[in-house]
């Protein structure tokens, strides 16, 4: 496998930037982007967070807007979708955005491992997270006029709720101190600047916000063990890395918690996707020898963190 994936390094310096990344790595199903937000919220919630967010934002939500849709018609009233690049054309908006709106009418429990085998993150029960979003919030955001008054203002974009930047590169982009929550899911591996993300996501987050990411550690197909891509040195990795606009950033569990504290947040929960079928320490490039036991037993996290008044 090693010599397929140095072969797809190499030629990704001569492709054309147009066929790097081309996914945006983002399904269009409702009920994927459904589970994904109700996955977070119930987390959020359970860690004593208020879940009655009135600006949210959403990094690398490459091609879809779907969860974006739905913080919406949970009862959010802005959307913002930070991304790398303008996947262009998103998905039919008006059919994804009914495709939600029923499956909150229907009070539709969370998809899992069933239809997601990889959905992460767990949750403790399989119901519809009530105690998140009560009836007492859901039923007038979700109510026809509310539900009518949104479908127009997506087909305007002088009034749409949803405001897409990409690409972004700086806490500039949007005022700072206006986000109320801030999430992604499977996107944070991939950044280069770990430490600049998240102090943006800082700047943009009101006193008191939140940020809840879901994190995966694993090799994502450049290693045929989940931790494969300890393995290689940095030589070899720069070649399998090539020239894409983004890959997975080789960043421990220690590394993101290490980045949020130092950018000003305070973590809340940590919950790590531990396996323990991954290459040993022994077999690891030098670099990864050092890592914890924590680290290296870590494919996955899922974080909380509130952003702090002051810096340390």
């Amino acid at each position: 496998m090693t010599l397929s994936i140095i072969a797809k390094g190499l030629a990704s310096f001569v492709l054309p930037p147009s066929m790097l990344n081309r996914s945006g790595g983002r399904t269009h199903s409702p009920r994927y982007c459904y589970t994904v937000l109700l996955r977070h919220l119930a987390k959020l919630h359970r860690a004593g967070v208020d879940t009655n967010f009135r600006t949210v934002a959403e990094i690398g939500p490459g091609r879809s807007i779907g969860t974006g849709l739905a913080a919406l018609i949970a009862g959010a009233d802005r959307y913002f979708g930070f991304d790398i690049k303008d996947y262009g054309a998103q998905p039919e908006a008006a059919e994804l955005f009914d495709g939600l709106a029923d499956l909150f009418a229907a009070r539709t429990p969370p998809p899992g491992g069933d239809e997601f085998p990889t959905i992460k993150p767990v949750l403790d029960s399989d119901d519809f997270p009530g105690d998140a979003l009560p009836d007492a919030r859901l039923n007038p955001a979700t109510a026809p006029e509310r539900l009518d008054r949104l479908r127009r203002r997506l087909r305007d974009p002088a009034t749409s709720p949803v405001q897409y930047r990409a690409p972004w590169f700086d806490a500039d982009i949007i005022e700072p101190g206006g986000v109320d929550w801030i999430f992604s899911q499977a996107v944070m591996e991939h950044v280069d600047d770990l430490y600049g993300t998240y102090a943006a996501c800082r700047d943009w987050l009101a006193p008191g916000g939140v940020m809840s990411h879901q994190i995966d550690f694993k090799s994502h197909g450049t290693a045929e063990k989940w931790n494969g891509h300890w393995a290689y040195g940095d030589a070899t990795w720069r070649i399998i890395r090539g020239g894409r606009l983004y890959l997975i950033n080789r960043q421990p569990l220690s590394a993101h918690v290490d980045a949020m504290r130092r950018a000003g947040f305070e973590i809340l929960a940590a919950e790590p996707v531990i396996r323990d079928d991954g290459l040993p320490r022994e077999k690891l490039a030098r670099r990864f020898r050092s890592l914890s036991e924590d680290d290296l037993k870590a494919a996955g996290v899922f974080v909380i963190a509130r952003r702090r008044e002051t810096l340390q």
